[in-house]
């Protein structure tokens, strides 16, 4: 099992819901001290975890890191395409160039990057799995993340584009749309924003915030190898798109 952006929220609760349950788990993003955190507690737990630091933005980091993730352990099973940023909100005349782009880089990118460098590994070995991370916000406009929305539209358009394209290679690849889970991602964006978690809660259709906890479960159900579900993104908003 290898995830992106696996040092903290999603990322992390992911590597530790696989892990709990025997899997080998490499692990990168940015961030070196936090990585290395998760890689520690999931080992203290007894299980197996391996840290790289890895800038999703660049392809080389990212080829290198799925090249030493399939020489460590021998293949890449599954890849789940975590690592995203979410950019100050703002009017679309209000977002700079350079923010744009790095949206993009990242949100966009980081997925196109792990998906080219696995598929052939995954075609190799004969079959896998990759789940990419996408959102409400590919579903749906919001007036001051247009460039976060973008990002997620695109996420889902790769992964159906790449679904029909590996089939045939027994390799699924789907993507899932959470909606406000609670992970410093989203306590940072309310902070900015001046929102209270309750106030936001109570505006949804099952008024909660969600844990990062259940999105690392409904990854686990796609990632089971017993499936047959590939080319869809999986609704995880509690209701919110229904």
């Amino acid at each position: 099992m290898a995830i992106t952006g696996g040092n903290s929220g999603i990322g992390a609760a992911t590597a530790r819901a696989f892990a709990a349950e025997g899997a080998r788990v490499a692990i990168c993003a940015r961030r070196d001290a936090e990585g290395r955190a998760v890689e520690a507690a999931i080992r203290a737990d007894g299980g197996e975890a391996w840290w790289a630091p890895v800038d999703v933005r660049d392809a080389a980091q990212v080829e290198r890191w799925i090249g030493a993730v399939a020489a460590r352990w021998g293949q890449v099973n599954v890849l789940f395409n975590n690592a995203g940023i979410f950019m100050t909100p703002g009017a679309i005349e209000e977002i700079t160039v350079a923010n744009f782009a790095d949206m993009m880089q990242t949100n966009v990118a980081g997925v196109f990057h792990g998906m080219k460098y696995a598929l052939p590994r995954m075609r190799a070995q004969g079959g896998g799995v990759i789940i990419n991370m996408a959102s409400v916000a590919g579903h749906r406009g919001f007036a001051n993340t247009a460039h976060y929305n973008a990002s997620k539209h695109a996420v889902i358009g790769l992964t159906k584009a790449a679904a029909v394209a590996h089939a045939r290679h027994g390799i699924r690849v789907v993507s899932i749309s959470p909606l406000a889970v609670d992970t410093p991602m989203l306590r940072e964006s309310f902070a900015h924003q001046g929102l209270q978690a309750e106030a936001v809660a109570a505006s949804l259709v099952t008024p909660r915030i969600m844990r990062a906890e259940e999105m690392a479960a409904s990854v686990m159900m796609l990632a089971d190898p017993r499936s047959v579900v590939t080319g869809i993104d999986l609704d995880v908003t509690d209701g919110q798109l229904a």
